[in-house]
């Protein structure tokens, strides 16, 4: 019988691993595997390295112990995003003889092409996020191409700047705002607008409005 250690993540607080949790019980269920323990970093994201993510920091810990001899997650992207980070942990675990299983991508790595399509999903899972980062820069510069100033932070003094009093808000605040914006699907062109046209800052410290721009 296979003991498997079930990993689940999500990016950000808003976000919940219910849904990866049940599907994943139900195929272990299917499978005859025996669960041992669930594995969470919840807000996390998935660039950040082992030591950044105390649930799979925990999950490889369990592996090398040989608690667990089968790794199962949602999807290649809830691992890792960097290539060098998936292909390490593959080489991990097969050193472990602790095999894995990708529910969106239906790998099962105690096969040959199983490990070879692990391998190319990371291909995919690193170029994805290179696309969003040039997607993200590419609207940073159609917005200043179309008049939008960005401020410089706040001043040595610790006193708002002229753009964060106008912003009501820190830069620092400002960005983690649009970020979560931008995860959430809303492209930089939309966000600005939806900013200008609700006056200035507010949309960011409504809710209730960023939900129904979201909508749009």
């Amino acid at each position: 019988m296979k003991k498997v250690g079930i990993y689940l993540r999500v990016s950000t607080d808003g976000q919940t691993t219910e849904n990866q949790r049940r599907e994943l019980e139900a195929v272990a269920a299917r499978s005859g595997w025996e669960v041992v323990g669930f594995y969470m970093d919840a807000g996390i994201s998935g660039s950040n390295g082992r030591e950044k993510r105390p649930g799979f920091d925990r999950l490889l810990n369990d592996a090398t112990a040989r608690k667990i001899n089968m790794i199962a997650a949602w999807s290649v992207d809830r691992l890792g995003r960097s290539l060098q980070h998936l292909v390490g942990f593959l080489n991990e675990l097969q050193a472990l003889n602790c095999n894995l299983y990708l529910h969106q991508q239906a790998i099962d790595t105690t096969t040959p092409s199983g490990r070879a399509m692990f391998q190319m999903c990371g291909v995919f899972a690193e170029f994805e996020k290179s696309m969003i980062v040039e997607r993200v820069n590419a609207g940073i510069a159609r917005a200043k191409q179309a008049g939008i100033e960005f401020g410089r932070g706040k001043r040595k003094d610790d006193q708002r700047s002229k753009d964060e009093e106008r912003w009501g808000m820190s830069r620092a605040e400002l960005e983690k705002r649009i970020l979560s914006l931008h995860k959430g699907g809303m492209g930089i062109l939309k966000i600005v607008a939806c900013w200008h046209r609700a006056g200035r800052a507010a949309p960011f410290r409504d809710k209730r409005k960023r939900k129904r721009m979201r909508g749009k």
